[in-house]
Parts: structure tokens; sequence; C-alpha cells
């Protein structure tokens, strides 16, 4: 098979046009799906928890991980400052005992919001005395 390049940006492509065909199963993305409702639901649901936090989704997000004692440091990918700024506020965000239960309630750990999604669950996600620093250990302020 005989690659072309790519318009002007020197890229050689195949010429059955591969990178544009869809692989996989493209019902994942489906917003009727049952897999995708399951996962919106829970989204919301985590969207009040942080409202009741006084934070945003993002944030918590980032503060979420930082409880469990396996974790050092949280890996985030703005795209723009401002969403970097929003989402280091994260780190100032501490959730207490109360609110990780909600988000075990809503997600149970080690678990997959659709199960047929579901993989392996290793024993420091379904240990809460595993997943989660004393909360004098937590590192927010």
């Amino acid at each position: 098979m005989r690659n072309r390049v790519l318009g002007g940006t020197g890229i050689e492509v195949s010429p059955y046009c591969l990178g544009t065909m869809m692989f996989g199963n493209p019902d994942r993305f489906d917003p009727s799906a049952p897999r995708t409702t399951a996962k919106l639901e829970a989204v919301e649901q985590l969207v009040a928890v942080a409202e009741e936090m006084g934070c945003t989704l993002p944030e918590l997000a980032v503060a979420f991980p930082l409880v469990h004692p396996a974790v050092t440091s949280v890996i985030i990918g703005p795209r723009t400052s401002e969403q970097l700024r929003n989402t280091l506020r994260g780190a100032s965000v501490m959730p207490d005992d109360a609110v990780l239960d909600r988000i075990d309630a809503i997600v149970p750990p080690g678990s997959d919001v659709y199960p047929p999604d579901g993989a392996w669950t290793p024993p420091s996600l379904t240990t809460s005395t595993l997943r989660r620093s004393p909360t004098e250990r937590r590192p927010a302020a």
C-alpha cells in the first residue's frame, strides 16, 4: 500500500482514509444508550455533591483522589489558563468522610456505572481503609 501526503502537512496517510474510519463500538457514544444514560445520571448526582460542598465538579475531581493514601499526585489536563486556575482550586478542597460515602454510594468503589464496562477490581479500591487517608493526613487545608 502506498501512502500519500496529507495536504501541505508533510504527514503521510493511507489512501484508504483509515484516519477517518471509526473502529470499535460507535454505540459507546450514543446518548440514548443505557451505558451513557447511567453515566450521565451519575455525573448529575456528583455535580449535586460538589455544589453542596461549595465547589465545582472539576474541583471535586481533583480533591477526591488526593484523599486516597496510594495517590501521590493528580495529573490534570487543562487546555486554557482559566481551566488551570479553576482546576487548581480543587487542591484546597477537602472532602470529609460523609462526602466520600456519598460518592461511594453513587459509584461504588471498584465498580463501573455500567457493569458490562467493568473489569478486575484491586483490593485497594474495595476496602475503605485502603482508599482513604486519615483526616489529619489529607493534603488540603
